[in-house]
């Protein structure tokens, strides 16, 4: 038997294969015939390699639609959740404030509901019930407001629509159109507060 290879895979028999042999060779599933009328046969061994690679591109297409496409968060600040750390700018503790010293994205919260997160400061309220004002702080520490505190540290709360609240130690949350409002104090030495919110509901 002579036999000769035509490119890397296909192998073209010069004789005519005996029945038995053909049927063995087709039956494996190894071998792919193809035989025209009057010609030799051509035996390939590609078959096998081009029944595969459908598979695997099917395959691949369907983990890619089983896989859900994910969707970025969006920033807190965003969605309207802000924080004490989001209300720093560059200042000095007890210099003197200057507007420009806001940051663009202090200034772009200006008009905008937020939530809030911080303490009530309970030496800045005239009762502990049915509350309507008072002076939100970073944490439960004096620190946070009046002469020597910074001014980033604290928001003056006005509750409006008639919404109440009572005094209590652990942290709120303030809901409201946050402004910059500047507060002095009486003798005009300065500022002790540059933030309001004008609250609609505490929790």
């Amino acid at each position: 038997m002579a036999c000769m290879f035509q490119g890397s895979a296909t192998l073209t028999f010069s004789i005519s294969l005996g029945r038995r042999t053909l049927g063995c060779l087709l039956a494996s599933g190894a071998l792919a015939v193809g035989v025209a009328s009057g010609q030799s046969p051509a035996v390939s061994t590609s078959g096998a390699a081009a029944n595969a690679r459908p598979a695997a591109s099917s395959a691949a297409a369907t983990t890619t639609r089983d896989t859900p496409a994910r969707t970025p968060a969006k920033p807190k600040a965003d969605q309207g959740d802000i924080s004490f750390d989001d209300l720093k700018f560059d200042i000095e503790v007890g210099g003197a404030y200057d507007p420009a010293m806001l940051t663009d994205e202090i200034r772009a919260l200006d008009g905008k509901v937020v939530k809030l997160r911080g303490y009530i400061l309970p030496s800045t309220l005239f009762r502990e019930t049915n509350i309507d004002e008072f002076v939100l702080v970073r944490d439960n520490q004096e620190c946070c407001f009046g002469p020597g505190a910074a001014l980033y540290d604290c928001v003056v709360v006005n509750l409006i629509n008639g919404v109440k609240t009572d005094f209590t130690t652990r942290p709120v949350t303030v809901t409201g159109t946050f402004h910059l409002k500047e507060y002095k104090y009486p003798d005009d030495s300065g500022h002790f507060a540059i933030f309001n919110i004008r609250g609609t509901a505490v929790k």
